[in-house]
């Protein structure tokens, strides 16, 4: 064999050795982790839904990369489900970024992998207080709980409510709920008469009902997740009959989680609630975000914080890998992240630079039907920070 034939076999050689990483580094892989089965189901598929909105909305590459995300089902509530799911996106997938996380367990679980690979964490929904302070390496796009629930302890005592009980799902952001409720609601000067942690996923709720009417609160504030759960808290709260007793029911909205607003039906009228979204928020923006995800799933399907935040993770990696020019160092990355601002369908949202976690608006809504829809209209906005 001549030494020129020797010299381009080589050359050969060495091409696609290079080519298949060339590709690779033109290619940013998002590996989502969420809950796409079991009693959880809707908010994996509500993520599902943020993110290909966004790209629908934005396009698939940002600063000559394609971006690709694989999604992983974690079932539920499993952190261990959720570790392993992360150290497999790593070390198999070679994601750039992991995102998602629908729990605060799972999110917690993984962090510790974010953190060893040295590579971006988006939450997408766990909403468990100072959660980015577990992993340098995470920022959260959701919301905290912690943060949330205070607007509507100052509402309901400006309204004319001097006490209160307290409902709590029995895991990390119940937990971060109800001394959020308690601290604020105390410090306007109201007094707590009772309080009750209930399993995650129960749908009876008729022992924890009678102690709220036994103890004639003016208002029982509830934190309790969406799914088949929130309905039954209703549908008890109507059935005992508790409103005609004087006893308001208010909380997070999650217990009018926009996907189950038609299932609750009747028994949510007049409930008071504070979130960050609400479909029906006022922006142009939200109504082309709302139109895209309507899209994707179908007419009768309702976009929640979920799809919100998984459009709004998608967004803030997206910005991220501009201002690296595409580059996917994580600690580059992260250093991009901090300070960032934008707007969001629920409204202009920032990522704090010192916490790392999102920094946005308040909107009390009351659950209402307008033009034969069921819809949580927000009537009153608490600025972030007050």
């Amino acid at each position: 064999m001549s030494l020129l034939k020797r010299f381009k076999i080589s050359v050969l050689a060495v091409a696609l050795t290079i080519a298949p990483a060339a590709m690779a580094q033109d290619v940013v892989k998002v590996g989502l982790i969420t809950s796409l089965t079991g009693p959880f189901a809707e908010f994996g598929q509500q993520m599902q839904a943020g993110v290909k909105a966004y790209q629908a909305m934005h396009g698939d590459t940002v600063a000559g990369k394609k971006v690709e995300v694989i999604f992983r089902d974690t079932g539920g509530a499993n952190p261990e489900v959720a570790k392993r799911h992360a150290q497999e996106l790593f070390v198999r997938e070679k994601v750039n970024f992991l995102a998602g996380f629908a729990f605060t367990p799972s999110a917690l679980a993984a962090a510790p992998v974010a953190t060893q690979a040295k590579i971006p964490m988006v939450v997408m929904n766990a909403a468990g207080e100072n959660l980015p302070s577990r992993s340098p390496y995470m920022v959260r796009v959701a919301f905290e709980v912690a943060s949330t629930v205070p607007p509507i302890a100052k509402w309901a005592y400006r309204e004319g409510a001097r006490t209160a009980y307290v409902i709590a799902a029995d895991y990390a952001p119940g937990l971060d709920a109800e001394k959020a409720f308690i601290k604020a609601f105390e410090a306007e000067g109201g007094k707590i008469v009772g309080t009750v942690r209930t399993p995650i996923v129960t749908v009876d709720f008729s022992p924890y009902i009678m102690r709220v009417k036994d103890a004639k609160p003016d208002v029982v504030f509830a934190f309790v997740n969406g799914g088949d759960v929130a309905p039954a808290l209703l549908r008890e709260y109507r059935t005992r009959n508790l409103a005609a007793d004087g006893i308001k029911l208010i909380g997070t909205g999650d217990i009018v989680d926009e996907p189950i607003v038609n299932v609750i039906g009747e028994n949510g009228l007049g409930v008071v609630t504070v979130y960050p979204y609400s479909m029906h928020h006022d922006s142009e923006l939200n109504r082309q975000f709302v139109a895209e995800f309507l899209k994707l799933r179908d007419k009768n399907a309702r976009p929640a914080i979920m799809a919100v935040a998984a459009y709004d993770g998608m967004a803030a990696i997206y910005k991220a890998l501009e201002k690296t020019q595409g580059d996917t160092d994580g600690a580059k990355l992260m250093d991009a992240f901090k300070g960032m601002e934008f707007e969001s369908p629920r409204g202009q949202i920032r990522i704090d630079p010192e916490t790392r976690d999102v920094v946005h608006d308040q909107y009390i809504r009351r659950f209402d039907k307008v033009d034969d829809v069921f819809v949580n209209v927000e009537f009153e906005t608490f600025k972030a920070g007050e």
